[in-house]
């Protein structure tokens, strides 16, 4: 099995590449160690463009609920273009440009898996709380993007698994800050159970949203 892990110097990610060293194969790529930055399509182009053939999984686990310094909103006085535009450029846009460059990698004659982590605050249908608009409404978008995605990578790829996952509450930097009181899980837990739900997808799934435990979270 070889693996591409996008985001791999993160708390999931880097856990991610140590469980799939135990499987195959794995290369992690991210900003810190080779510029690869997903709002940049170039980075993104120049990165994955150097990469041969042969990938059966495909995870990007990049993304941020703060950007710059700016946290999620708590009311509508609170947005702010800019920071709305950044966040669907990280958590929407910037995964959609790594399938788009990763669709050449992977294989047409087996079964190949590609997956974004999103969140479930990205649900509409299980939105009762309001707020944190902008991180609400990229994941949302991006949700969006990999379902359409999917639909368009199956006359190509017909073995191929295309979904969105919710890795849960992880024990990072930024449930320290964000958390509310959630109990969080180790990334190392965290990437177990991600690895545990894309073992047991089949083509059928595709264009899926799925959380931690393998359920399927409301659009």
């Amino acid at each position: 099995m070889r693996s591409l892990v996008v985001g791999a110097s993160g708390g999931i990610g880097a856990a991610l590449c140590e469980a799939l060293a135990a499987r195959g194969e794995v290369l992690g790529v991210s900003r810190r160690k080779d510029g690869l930055d997903v709002t940049d399509e170039a980075s993104v182009a120049r990165v994955l463009g150097g990469l041969e053939q042969g990938f059966d999984l495909v995870i990007v686990a990049t993304g941020a609920l703060a950007l710059d310094g700016v946290g999620p909103e708590k009311a509508l006085r609170a947005l702010d273009p800019a920071a709305m535009a950044a966040q669907f450029a990280l958590n929407a846009i910037g995964p959609a440009l790594v399938l788009k460059h990763a669709l050449r990698l992977m294989p047409k004659d087996r079964t190949v898996r590609f997956a974004a982590l999103s969140a479930r605050v990205g649900s509409i249908g299980d939105n009762a709380l309001g707020g944190w608009y902008s991180y609400r409404a990229a994941k949302a978008a991006l949700n969006q993007l990999i379902h359409t995605a999917a639909i368009e990578v199956a006359r190509s790829h017909r073995q191929g698994i295309v979904v969105a996952l919710h890795p849960g509450t992880v024990d990072t930097g930024l449930t320290a800050v964000h958390g509310a009181g959630h109990p969080a899980v180790a990334p190392a837990v965290a990437a177990a159970n991600l690895l545990a739900v894309l073992d047991g997808l089949t083509p059928a799934d595709t264009g899926g949203f799925f959380d931690w435990s393998g359920a399927r979270v409301p659009w």
